[in-house]
């Protein structure tokens, strides 16, 4: 899915459940870089509109999204500082 686009950090929040994967990803790219790439995991399945609508509204763009199964992954690209 990512073998195209490199990424700068993962987070895996597989097993954690609502409100922790945003809480989870939002600590991580608080440690990016302004245009580095987090990879996040996630299985709950709120983490999808949860996770999709905190990038939106902190700034940040899901430059890739994919659902397989019951886990999602995200490539998230930290555009705000």
């Amino acid at each position: 899915m990512d073998e195209d686009i490199i990424y700068n950090a993962e987070m895996d929040c597989v097993g954690y459940y609502c409100p922790m994967p945003i809480a989870m990803t939002r600590e991580k790219m608080d440690e990016l870089k302004q245009g580095e790439i987090l990879k996040v995991l996630a299985d709950d399945p709120a983490a999808e509109e949860d996770i999709k609508r905190w990038a939106k509204r902190a700034g940040h763009e899901i430059i890739k999204f994919e659902k397989k199964g019951a886990e999602f992954t995200f490539l998230i690209k930290k555009i705000k500082k």
